[in-house]
């Protein structure tokens, strides 16, 4: 049985269920609490920089949520592949993930480490830049959803990295101005395994410290 080291809050680890819940592959989770130090040792020992996620399959143990994907592939594969075996397909699919992991979900994660351990008047100019990086990013992804329904073919590594990066990301700075962006985005949360996720993290939510932006749907899964 394979084991998930993880927290529900986590987008990281909402990456790596995705995939998981795609594969229909069988696995428990391990609910990782960084905020105890056993946790912390517990991950320092699991992966190189004690981060979360990590996945154990028996003695071995995957780290990386990307790379976590893949090994699913090769190892637990599901009725389609997260990462397509063509060569040139797979470079696309790489590309979409890189993209959404250093360009989105990057670009949002220090104004939550602004909000939740930096001085008060750093938020401001924090935000401001990641607004910036992330108008960038959304027109990229505009431009490269006209005409698609997933980012790189069919549903890949590249989309259960955009789910979780938008989800959050979207919460300050929304897809105003970028039509194809925000049908993707509601294509996403109608994926049944997206769902599942986002239902599962819901009563974590008080924990995100903008949970009050967060639109209904989101946060309690009705329209507000």
């Amino acid at each position: 049985m394979l084991t998930l080291y993880a927290h529900p809050l986590a987008s990281n680890c909402h990456k790596v269920l995705i995939a998981l819940y795609e594969s229909g592959t069988a696995f428990d989770v391990h609910r990782i609490d960084l905020g105890r130090e056993a946790d912390r040792a517990l991950m320092a020992s699991l992966t190189p920089l004690g981060k979360m996620p990590a996945l154990r399959d028996g003695d071995r143990v995957v780290a990386e949520t990307s790379v976590i994907i893949e090994y699913l592939d090769l190892h637990h594969p599901g009725p389609r592949r997260m990462v397509p075996a063509d060569p040139d397909a797979a470079l696309e699919v790489r590309v979409w993930d890189r993209i959404m992991d250093a360009h989105v979900a990057a670009a949002f994660q220090p104004v939550v480490d602004a909000r939740l351990f930096m001085d008060p008047a750093a938020e401001a100019p924090v935000t401001a830049h990641a607004r910036r990086q992330l108008d960038r990013a959304y027109g990229a992804l505009d431009r490269r959803l006209a005409g698609r329904a997933w980012l790189a073919g069919d549903f890949s590594l590249a989309d259960c990295s955009a789910a979780p990066a938008l989800f959050y990301a979207g919460v300050i700075h929304p897809f105003d101005g970028h039509p194809n962006l925000a049908a993707y985005f509601d294509r996403l949360l109608a994926r049944p395994s997206v769902a599942r996720v986002v239902a599962e993290c819901r009563p974590w939510l008080e924990m995100f410290p903008f949970a009050d932006l967060m639109p209904d749907r989101l946060r309690y899964g009705e329209e507000g």
